[in-house]
């Protein structure tokens, strides 16, 4: 081999031993890279469970003003959002049956009088007296009927939402008046059944809503019902309100929160968890031995700037990383820093 050649092959070989010489120490100083990090110990802190959903307010009360009597409707009283209270009359519906039946009825009274003086002197058999009493008691329901479907009153204290009449009319079956409570409300909601051993009848509810910023309208469960839906897995509770001064009105949509009492949970600082990029998987860094040991966390309530840990993935005790956790990844070195 000539001494240029020699030369050149001697040259390329030096270069590649200096490559790989500094790929090597490159790759050193990475592997023993230590990251500078704050650790905070996972504890416990008491949270107040709370469940909110929405509803739609409904009258505690409601009474289609239908009479069980057909004829001329001969005066309405009322008119819609005039407020009533109850034995107020309503409707006058015609009266010539009812009168007819308060003639009966008082002739029978008299009738029965006179046979009760003769079936005590044996005058008449008791055959004779049981007739009598017979239509006495058949004339006395009828009447307490046709007065109750005549003159049409009030069942409770309300407001007039609705009239389909007018004076004169002939009542086709459709309602004349409709009658709703507004002075209390109620409203349906429905709850997860893993709220179920806390829920009680008298539990205290909060109502809010929009109409009313800041206002808080308190509640009671008044019903709770005893089933759980097996394709939502909810149950559900009646809801009593008190509306003493009317300004919520039946329709109305409203938000509730129901306080479930306190509870020790594992929380850690909200800063301190990360989300897996293109997942909504989320984690955090613990300490272990100076190494930075990446664990899936489950996330539950909030509270300002700590959130729950559901599970065990986390314990009391562990050295969580609340600072320089942005940069590790799983096995980095870490060094703890005040």
């Amino acid at each position: 081999m000539k001494l240029k050649e020699i030369l050149i092959l001697s040259a390329l070989v030096a270069l590649t031993s200096s490559c790989g010489s500094e790929e090597t120490q490159t790759q050193s100083v990475v592997d023993e890279r230590v990251e500078q990090v704050k650790i905070t110990p996972v504890s416990t802190r008491t949270v107040t469970r709370e469940f909110e959903t929405s509803t739609t307010l409904q009258a505690y009360e409601r009474m289609n003003i239908s009479p069980s009597v057909t004829g001329n409707i001969e005066h309405i009283y009322v008119e819609v959002g005039d407020v009533v209270k109850k034995g107020d009359t309503l409707v006058r519906m015609d009266q010539n049956q009812l009168i007819t039946t308060r003639i009966a009825f008082a002739n029978l009274q008299v009738e029965l009088k006179r046979m009760e003086s003769l079936l005590e002197t044996e005058a008449i058999s008791q055959q004779a007296y049981d007739q009598i009493k017979l239509s006495f008691d058949q004339t006395k329901q009828s009447l307490k009927f046709l007065e109750e479907n005549t003159i049409v009153k009030a069942k409770f204290d309300g407001v007039i939402s609705a009239k389909n009449y007018e004076d004169g009319e002939l009542y086709s079956g459709q309602p004349i008046l409709e009658l709703v409570q507004i002075s209390t409300l109620k409203a349906l909601i429905n709850i997860p059944e893993s709220f179920f051993p806390q829920v009680r009848k008298g539990l205290k509810v909060n109502l809010t809503s929009d109409i009313y910023p800041g206002e808080v309208f308190p509640a009671t469960i008044e019903i709770v019902y005893p089933t759980i839906d097996p394709m939502s897995h909810t149950f559900s509770v009646k809801l009593r309100i008190p509306n003493k001064n009317n300004l919520l009105r039946p329709g109305m949509y409203a938000s509730s929160i129901m306080n479930m009492g306190d509870d020790e949970a594992v929380m850690i600082p909200y800063q301190s968890v990360l989300r897996l990029i293109g997942s909504n998987e989320r984690y955090v860094f613990l300490n272990d031995n100076n190494v930075a040991k990446r664990v899936f966390v489950t996330l539950g309530d909030r509270n300002d700037e700590f959130v729950e840990i559901i599970g065990d993935d986390l314990q009391v005790g562990d050295e969580l990383i609340t600072i320089g956790q942005a940069k590790l990844v799983d096995g980095s070195k870490i060094n703890i820093v005040e």
